[in-house]
């Protein structure tokens, strides 16, 4: 039996769609004006944002519609415009110890441009007077300022570029009235996305001799916002699309799966929340005028939770996440860890770090998405650096002795990273009989290289942790300088690490 294709022929037809997927076809069926412009047509932005803008529309919260803008020259709007911008969502994931899916039908996309192939389009799409923000996912490397950008170019190849042409054309069409800026909201995973983004476009504008007092409209008129966004998007299910779709009775060439958990929180004028009420929808938006301390609480708790178990479960025989939930000794390591150790250095309430903690270990258990330990483990030295030894500090800091579980942590970064020889761009490390590669940047690797060169039996561990803790370019400082015998309890780990293995070492905990 041939399914038939998703579109807005489906809806309006009266096409009968299976009980577990949530249709609204008076919500589907209503056009509502662009009042959103989103740069990125990926898996992410269709299983985070829009998934919001559709709950909001559907609760009768916000009435406008997403219109795509394809951001690099070979993308995915002829698709989007094949089916209307319908597309189906699947979430799943644990929720209170259940497993729990569910399945939407997602109408917020009015449909896309491609700006290599109609600019004209792109362009009126800024003088859209109902147009009101701007959301973006253009990967971390978007937000950048090409100096190889023109003023002519059509369109120009960054982000910065194209979004600055757009706003320079709206800025003209409405003689720079003040009203007509945009609140802007990039979701690029790097800090003060928004901040960042707005000194591409200034500079931008600078390199272009654009007018001085588009530039103060650009600064004065619209919002750019910093944002943090949480959920796991894992895509379209290559292998599960056959018996989605048969379940479903349609194809969709734009089926989207993602985990249960979501999480956004955006730095900007209060007002904002009224304007986008997610909130009110029931979903986990927070407006906010410091993402400071909620991205604190993201990198410490749930980045944090990843770094201090990925490692030494793997030296202990685990392959993902999932397998490490399961295991009862480093769940138990993972749990004391984010309430004991990790959660005490974080000033939000209790209750609140409490429940994300909580959340956190959901998602890790989520039978759905496979997480790869070793793909985990790149670049552990920066992410431990970054996310684990501010609350190792904060911890010596407030309890005055070390973190036990985070100090282990740490040792078993230095075993995992145990091997003498390069081959082809990795370090060579050895589980059993197993090698794995080990992933950093060069010359951290020739660091452990020469490090393990030395070693010959487990006496020798005190002067490799030493010689590690010691090498201020991996942490930024010295870490024998740590007070309450941090030193000497990460050498102690470590010994115990190579004596009896990862497993028992860390069960001894």
């Amino acid at each position: 039996m041939t399914l038939p294709k998703l579109g807005r022929a489906l809806i309006e037809n009266g096409h009968p769609f299976p009980p577990e997927l949530h249709v609204d076809r008076e919500h589907l069926k209503r056009e509502r004006p662009a009042r959103v412009l989103q740069f990125g047509e990926g898996n992410f932005l269709r299983g985070f944002v829009d998934w919001m803008i559709d709950h909001l529309n559907r609760d009768g919260l916000f009435d406008g519609g997403v219109t795509i803008v394809q951001p690099i020259e070979q993308g995915m709007v002829g698709r989007i415009n094949a089916q209307d911008g319908l597309y189906t969502l699947v979430l799943r994931g644990m929720r209170e110890g259940r497993v729990v899916e569910q399945k939407e039908l997602i109408g917020a996309v009015r449909g896309g441009i491609d700006p290599y192939t109609n600019y004209d389009a792109f362009l009126a799409a800024g003088r859209d007077p109902e147009l009101r923000f701007v959301v973006s996912n253009t990967t971390e490397a978007g937000i950048a300022f090409d100096p190889s950008d023109r003023a002519t170019d059509r369109p120009a190849a960054s982000f910065p570029g194209k979004l600055t042409a757009l706003l320079h054309e709206r800025w003209r069409h409405f003689g720079g009235d003040p009203a007509r800026g945009l609140v802007i909201i990039p979701c690029e995973l790097i800090e003060r996305n928004g901040d960042n983004l707005r000194r591409c476009v200034l500079r931008t504008a600078e390199a272009w001799e654009l007018e001085p007092a588009f530039r103060a409209w650009v600064e004065d008129a619209n919002v750019f916002t910093n944002t943090l966004v949480d959920r796991i998007v894992t895509g379209y299910p290559r292998e599960e699309a056959p018996q989605i779709e048969a379940e479903l009775g349609y194809r969709d060439d734009l089926l989207d799966t993602g985990e249960i958990f979501h999480a956004w929180v955006i730095e900007g004028p209060a007002e904002l929340a009224d304007e986008l009420p997610f909130s009110r929808a029931g979903l986990n938006v927070v407006w906010t005028d410091d993402v400071t301390p909620y991205r604190d609480r993201k990198v410490r708790i749930l980045n944090g939770a990843h770094t201090m178990m990925v490692l030494a479960a793997y030296l202990a025989g685990k392959d993902t996440v999932k397998e490490c939930m399961d295991d009862p000794a480093i769940s138990d390591y993972l749990r004391h860890g984010l309430y004991d150790e990790i959660i005490p250095t974080l000033d939000l309430p209790r209750a609140d770090l409490e429940s994300f903690a909580a959340a956190v270990l959901e998602r890790f258990a989520n039978p759905f998405v496979r997480h790869e330990l070793l793909s985990i483990s790149l670049n552990s030295t920066s992410k431990f650096k970054a996310r684990v030894l501010p609350s190792v500090e904060e911890y010596l800091k407030r309890r005055g002795e070390p973190p036990r579980r985070l100090s282990f942590s740490l040792a078993a970064l230095i075993a995992f990273y145990r091997g003498t020889e390069i081959r082809d761009g990795a370090l060579v490390g050895h589980r059993g009989s197993q090698e794995y590669p080990i992933r950093d940047d060069a010359p951290v690797l020739e660091f452990f290289r020469g490090v393990w060169s030395d070693y010959d039996r487990s006496e020798d561990a005190g002067r490799v942790a030493t010689a590690v803790l010691a090498r201020a370019s991996l942490w930024g400082q010295d870490l024998t300088a740590l007070p309450g015998g941090f030193a000497e309890l990460v050498a102690a780990d470590l010994r115990k690490i190579l004596d009896s293995g990862a497993e028992a070492a860390m069960a001894a905990l």
